[in-house]
């Protein structure tokens, strides 16, 4: 069945797989362990009875996500000694020891504390069970500062030495290694993602619940937290990302080149093409829609400013043009229709309509998977853009591959591609029968031995809580 087919190419298209499948969980978890975090905080400063309730009705989600993030990073790490053996032994003296950093820090203090977050809200306290889910939350993030300083490395690797037998070796500072100088752009622009990403699960949850019952004030509080998100961060997410653009073009700029289509050097201003069809044959866009010299003007801050193109980069160093150009046009677009929808509930919140104007609350249902279409356009940006190499430069993806047979990296894709839709198909399928549950007062929490959500007995409130407290206004709705 692939007897004819390379395999190199069967075991990036397995690496891209399951790479792709796994970033979508921790993209959620990030920011809905974050979100956990802030509804059990006002909680406990309130005293409101909504808060405790969306804590218990997102814990559930993100129990599953999160173990379905953890069983698809643990497959997917094994591809580095099966299909990448030769990257493995190369890169195994600076990538080792910050993989294993993120073990050590980030996937222990998560699991040391989940069990406390999940279970124990009625055995240790309040308190000390709000510090356990601050501590799964910084473990997400922690997680997210390792694994990205490893990605960052490879796609500006600095701080090593060569040994003589062209392994990487590290330098005399590691810090070097892990604040390399494409890494503080990129973990803050993913993590940023990932927050957005969550904000807007949220609020689709939420106007999903509002289209079937305007009067339910969970489903008003959770779409009022998400829209503000969304109206606040999806501007800064803009600005880091031409920060992260800039940083790129001074690092990457064949990566650049390939996501502005600029084929030809522009010696006088290179235009901003928004759209066309990248002929790589051809060394040309055609049906290029464009705006003058505007490119020179976001990566150059000068109209004028002279800009290089692909045909000063060698042939076989070209990235794959038309993935790339495309896949950064998808993550831009999501990103600026996010953009609006913020502003539009802004617009919505100071005509006090946003808990009324249908056509909102649809628009946020639609946009509420586009989170994960923008990482994982973001991601094939940032690595088909740095194609032919592995490690930036250095090392081509090429060299770095196992001497398998194409049959054998065909069986294990296939073999992945059946178990990956079957185990966490049901998985995301569950999700989805959670989050169509109406949230309510008393939500049910999650109890060790349970197989479904059932009501957690025994919690007691604070000396200034009262569970009873839902935050009403005079009229009987939420405030926004």
């Amino acid at each position: 069945m692939f007897e004819n087919v390379d395999a190199l190419l069967l075991a990036r298209i397995q690496f891209a797989f399951t790479v792709s499948f796994h970033f979508i969980f921790p993209a959620f978890s990030i920011g809905l362990a974050s979100y956990l975090a802030v509804l059990e905080g006002l909680w406990l400063k309130t005293g409101k009875r909504i808060y405790l309730d969306l804590f218990k009705y997102w814990l559930k989600i993100f129990a599953i996500a999160f173990a379905m993030g953890v069983v698809s990073g643990i497959v997917m790490s094994y591809q580095f000694g099966t299909n990448w053996s030769v990257f493995s032994d190369l890169a195994g003296p600076v990538i080792g020891p910050l993989m294993a950093y993120e073990v050590l820090t980030a996937f222990f203090l998560e699991a040391g504390f989940l069990g406390v977050m999940l279970f124990g809200m009625s055995r240790v306290g309040s308190k000390l069970h709000y510090a356990a889910t601050c501590m799964v939350a910084l473990g997400t993030f922690v997680s997210a500062f390792w694994i990205l300083s490893v990605n960052s490395w490879m796609q500006t690797p600095v701080g090593f030495e060569m040994g003589a037998n062209g392994q990487f070796l590290p330098g005399p500072s590691w810090w070097d290694i892990v604040f390399n100088p494409s890494f503080p752009y990129r973990l803050v622009h993913t993590v940023i993602a990932a927050y957005l990403t969550t904000a807007f699960v949220v609020g689709g949850v939420g106007a999903w619940h509002l289209l079937r019952d305007k009067s339910n004030l969970h489903a008003r509080k959770m779409f009022s937290m998400a829209m503000w998100m969304a109206a606040i961060v999806a501007p800064i997410q803009i600005f880091a990302g031409d920060m992260h653009g800039l940083n790129t073009l001074e690092h990457q700029p064949q990566k650049v080149m390939a996501m502005e289509g600029h084929y030809q050097s522009h010696p006088e201003g290179a235009p901003l093409i928004l759209f066309g069809i990248p002929n790589s044959a051809e060394k040309r866009v055609d049906y290029a829609i464009e705006i003058p010299k505007a490119s020179s003007l976001i990566l150059k801050h000068d109209l004028n400013a002279p800009l290089a193109g692909l045909d000063t980069i060698p042939d076989d160093e070209e990235p794959p043009v038309g993935i790339v150009f495309w896949s950064f046009r998808i993550m831009v677009m999501i990103g600026f229709a996010m953009l609006g929808l913020g502003m539009w509930s802004l617009l919505a919140r100071t005509r006090r309509k946003l808990y009324d104007w249908s056509l909102l609350h649809r628009a946020a249902l639609i946009m509420a998977p586009s989170g994960f279409v923008a990482v994982i356009a973001g991601w094939i940006t940032t690595e088909v853009g740095r194609q032919p190499f592995v490690i930036y430069n250095l090392l081509r993806t090429a060299d770095a591959a196992s001497p398998l047979d194409a049959p054998a990296v065909g069986a294990s894709l296939l073999a992945f591609v059946i178990v990956y839709f079957a185990v966490f198909g049901v998985g995301t399928w569950y999700i989805l029968r959670l989050m169509s549950h109406h949230p309510h007062t008393g939500e049910t929490g999650v109890k060790r031995g349970d197989t479904g959500p059932i009501r957690t007995a025994g919690i007691t409130p604070g000396p200034t809580q009262n569970p009873g407290r839902i935050g009403t206004m005079p009229d009987g709705k939420e405030p926004e």
